[in-house]
Parts: structure tokens; C-alpha cells; sequence
């Protein structure tokens, strides 16, 4: 059995502009490019299916090189804050949340960004008493580092004055030192451990959620780490099996285990490498730091906007290499998240000291990158796990944080590529939109969509079309090692495909953010088609 797919222009991203009007596959591979008359000649006794994309431009299937699919997933079922445009817009949503919660529930949201605001207000405790007095609140920040809170819920999590701030997290206080209600990293941890436990179909209720959105935006995969939240490894790789196996659903899923969760992946029986042709087991994860919103992200010199502060280290440095040693023990690489150049410094350390096994490491984020650090990076086996939505989001306010000077060695994707360095692209889904489109015109402009007139933020660093497309499929191919079987339309490859209304090498850049995804087609089948 073998399909003819044809009535588009097919780019293979072998090289700019190179494209074909039509590709034959059978199995699932690629097997032949070219025109629809001379394939139809060349394979008329193996082909069974003649499939029409409608006029589309074709690419290799986008892929997600890091997200939080069943995060994802809840941020589409529950309240988002990351619209709100102000502190009263906030409040006023929330008081609506509490008014719809039962009497026994928890309200939820997620989200918010005090950046977006004019007042920049973070609320405190006692604000979110008079919006909940009785049900507890739990309001996380949009990096998913810190998280705002009330009196209810602190105190179901024994949170008091006397409280002491846990290893790797800040609860933050007043001038008399009682909690404010704002945890970070850690902090907010303590307040999840008393939360009730989300059921299993609850879990896959939001996985489905999450994976028929991504297809939806033409994202034929995604590497997602989400394996320490929901009940442990073991309930939440089956909820991963049952959909993706069970139920059918094709979709790429590359894991990335949580090191806390190792050992009971361990004991399960599994271990690094392919389960299905959709779903697979790749790296052990890491946090190094927080994030620059909170101020968590590891500096090596002070924030700008707070003196006294450095940011905050999830593990001591010896720590953190004695977890790279445990991956090794289990034949796994590491993806170390890495925002500030202290964190990215210590996980340098951590990976020479201790190198690969197999595969190849992944440093993700990498927001500020020293030279001597990004030097030291190009003797390692390592990929660069890049969120370019970030520039869009996070100026003007992140030159608070870091400063003048520091800005020329923050979020350099273009000295990264030119340095040789190989790169995936990826959304970091639920903290911001998972749409490749939207990562790839923040790669090229270097601004906010709203801001046309913008000429970008460190506009040197802004990325070709070319290599900002490849971010998402070749990159992210490489990634997972699968460089030679995904990331490209040619001979032997996966035929997985994203099908678009415009030739992102042609259009105008303001189109990215219109443009249709028509099909998504992942091993030869259509998951998702426009109506």
C-alpha cells in the first residue's frame, strides 16, 4: 500500500527554496519525490491512495522540543490569566472563579504576568482573602516558578512566619516576616503537596485536550516533561499509553523523566528508548534554577532591578553533578534547565565532568549565556533547547532584570547557530502559546506581534526564515537523535507532514501569525484537517 500526496509545493528544508509537487510513501517512509505525473508512472502498481493537500505548502511535521503536554492541557480547561491586561481585569476573573468553585473546591488559575500590568502588581495574601476568604487559592505565575496564594491555603500548608524557606524555594515576607501569599519554586511546591490529588481521568481528559490542540496547530510531536505532577511515573505513563496506544492518537511524544521519578521508572521496568512509533523514553530532567520573572533564575552577578539577589539554585553545585551521574548510571543524557549564566555554568561543570553515555544532552532556555560559556559548549554533546517566544514576551521588562551590559550575552540564538551550536526549537507550552508559527516569527522579528514598527529586541540576533523553520523540524529531529529519519522530506523518512495556507519563505512576516494550518499528517495519516 502506498499514498500519493500531491497538489502542493513540498519543501524539503534540505536547502532554502528546494521543493517538489509531490511525494510518494508507502509504510509510513518516504520513498520518492517529485511531480505527480512521473510518480504516478514510476509506482502505479504500489499506489492505493491518491491524497489531494489542496494547494497547500507542505513542510517536515513540526515539532515541540519542549512543553508540558498535560500542563497544557489544564491551562485549556481551566482559567487562564495570561490575557489579562490589567490587575483589576486579574481580580475581577478571579472573583468570578470563586463564585463558580463549589464549597469544597480549590480555586484555581495560571498564568499571570504582573509585566503585563501598568501597576505591576503582584497581589498579596490578604488581597486574595477578600476575593476567597473561606476557599483556598492557588494562583501560579505564567513561568510556573512562583505563584500567589492566600491565607486559606497557607495555612493547609503549615505555612507560617516560622516557616523556613525550603531548599531550592523563597517564601517571601513582610517587614514583620509573615508570608505575603508570593512562594517561588520550592515554596510553591509545599502549598501542591496539600492540594488534592487529580484522578487519573482527569489527567487524560487534559492529555487528549492538549494533543488534539498541538495537531491542530500542526505540531506532528512534541518532547514533554510531565512525569513528577500527576500521581507519579507510573499512573502518568499509562495515561500516555492508554491515549497514544490505546486510543490511537498519532503524535510523536518524546518523555523527559523528572530525576525524582528515575527510580520508580526503574522499578516499573522501563527504560531509555522507543515504546511504540509514537511515543518514547529520552532524557532525565533537570532543574538548575527558576526564572528571570520571579528573579529565581541563577545570575553570576546580581539582578539589576533587586542588588541583594542572585536568584535562586534548585541544588548545590555537587548536587547538581551528582544527579548527571545518576543518569549516566542508567545509560540516560540529562536536559538541564539552565535560564541565568550561574545555572548554565554550573550544568557546563556537571557535563564535563560527567559526559554522555548515549544520546545527547540538553541545556534548555539558556536566556543568559556568557561567551566563555557558549565556548566552553562547543565541545560538548549537547543540544540547545530554545524558546524564541520568549523575546516577545519577556522585553521590555527583562532589561529591568539583567541590565544594559548583560542584554548583549542574553537570548542570542543567532551567535548560538553561528557558533556552530546545534538547536531545537520549542514553546515551553502552557508558559506561553505552543503554535511553531508564533515561536517562528519571534525567532525572525525579534518583538511582540502588536509591535509592527518594533525593529526587535537585539535585532543582530534575529534568525533567518530558513533557520527559523529548521528550529522546529530539523532541530527537534536532532534533538532526539531522530536526525536521520525526521526533520527533512526526503527518501526514507518519516512522512510526517505540516501542511500550511502560506509559503513561510514568501510571505509577509505579519502572514505567519494568520496562516491556516490545513492538515496535519503524522506517519502517513491525516490526525488533523481544516474543515
Amino acid at each position: 500500500m502506498g499514498t500519493l500526496w500531491h497538489n502542493g509545493t513540498f519543501f524539503t528544508l534540505k536547502q532554502p527554496n528546494e521543493a517538489v509537487d509531490a511525494v510518494f510513501v508507502k509504510d509510513g517512509k518516504i520513498v520518492a519525490l517529485g511531480s505527480k505525473d512521473t510518480l504516478l508512472q514510476d509506482f502505479k502498481q504500489d499506489i492505493t491512495h491518491i491524497k489531494d493537500v489542496k494547494g497547500g505548502y507542505v513542510y517536515p511535521g513540526f515539532v515541540d522540543s519542549h512543553l508540558h503536554m498535560i500542563g497544557h492541557g489544564e491551562k485549556l480547561r481551566s482559567l487562564d490569566l495570561s490575557e489579562a491586561k490589567t490587575s483589576t481585569e486579574m481580580k475581577d476573573w478571579l472573583e468570578q472563579k470563586a463564585r463558580e468553585s463549589g464549597e469544597e473546591d480549590w480555586v484555581l488559575a495560571e498564568g499571570w504576568n504582573e509585566n503585563n500590568f501598568s501597576d505591576r502588581k503582584i497581589f498579596t495574601r490578604y488581597e486574595l482573602d477578600e476575593i476567597s476568604p473561606q476557599k483556598p487559592l492557588y494562583a501560579s505565575r505564567v513561568c510556573r516558578h512562583a505563584a500567589l496564594v492566600n491565607s486559606e491555603a497557607l495555612r493547609r500548608a503549615s505555612i507560617s512566619k516560622d516557616t523556613p524557606d525550603p531548599a531550592g524555594g523563597v517564601i517571601e515576607r513582610d517587614e514583620s516576616g509573615e508570608p505575603t501569599g508570593y512562594l517561588m519554586d520550592a515554596a510553591a511546591d509545599m502549598i501542591k503537596e496539600v492540594m488534592p490529588p487529580v484522578d487519573k481521568e482527569y489527567v487524560l481528559q487534559s492529555l487528549k485536550r492538549s494533543v488534539e490542540d498541538l495537531l491542530a496547530q500542526g505540531i506532528t510531536g512534541g518532547h514533554t516533561e510531565d512525569m513528577n505532577y500527576y500521581n507519579g511515573f507510573s499512573e502518568t505513563i499509562d495515561v500516555f499509553q492508554t491515549l497514544i496506544h490505546k486510543n490511537g492518537y498519532r503524535f510523536r511524544t518524546n518523555l523527559l523523566i523528572h530525576h525524582e521519578q528515575i527510580d520508580e521508572m526503574n522499578r516499573q521496568g522501563f527504560s531509555r528508548g522507543e515504546l511504540s512509533p509514537y511515543l518514547e523514553i529520552g532524557t532525565m530532567k533537570i532543574f538548575a534554577d527558576g526564572a528571570l520573572g520571579g528573579r529565581t533564575a541563577l545570575l553570576s552577578e546580581p539582578y539589576s532591578d533587586d542588588p541583594e539577589n542572585y536568584g535562586v539554585a534548585m541544588h548545590t553545585h555537587e548536587d547538581l553533578k551528582m544527579l548527571v551521574k545518576k543518569a549516566r548510571q542508567n545509560n540516560m543524557p540529562v536536559a538541564i534547565h539552565v535560564i541565568g549564566d550561574a545555572a548554565l555554568e554550573h550544568a557546563i561543570d556537571a557535563l564535563e565532568q560527567f559526559p554522555p553515555v548515549e544520546g545527547r544532552d540538553r541545556l534548555i532556555h539558556l536566556q543568559v549565556a556568557r561567551p566563555d560559556l557558549i565556548e566552553r559548549l562547543k565541545s560538548l554533546a549537547v543540544i540547545l533547547d530554545l524558546q524564541p517566544r520568549f523575546v516577545a514576551t519577556d522585553f521590555p521588562w527583562v532589561e529591568e532584570r539583567l541590565g544594559e551590559q548583560r542584554l548583549a550575552s542574553s537570548f542570542v540564538w543567532k551567535t548560538l547557530l553561528d557558533e556552530g551550536l546545534h538547536c531545537a526549537g520549542g514553546s515551553d507550552a502552557p508558559i506561553e502559546p505552543p503554535g511553531p508559527l508564533l515561536g517562528m516569527h519571534a525567532a525572525i522579528t525579534r518583538r511582540h506581534p502588536d509591535q509592527i514598527d518594533h525593529p526587535g529586541y537585539g535585532p543582530e540576533q534575529k534568525l533567518s526564515r530558513f533557520e527559523a523553520v529548521q528550529l522546529f523540524t530539523s532541530g527537534s529531529a536532532f534533538a532526539t537523535g531522530h536526525e536521520h529519519r525526521r526533520g527533512l522530506i526526503t527518501e526514507g523518512y518519516d512522512a510526517d507532514f505540516t501542511v500550511l495556507s502560506h509559503d513561510l519563505f514568501s510571505c509577509q512576516l505579519e502572514e505567519y501569525l494568520s496562516a491556516d494550518v490545513f492538515m496535519t499528517i503524522v506517519d502517513d495519516k491525516v490526525m488533523f484537517e481544516k474543515e
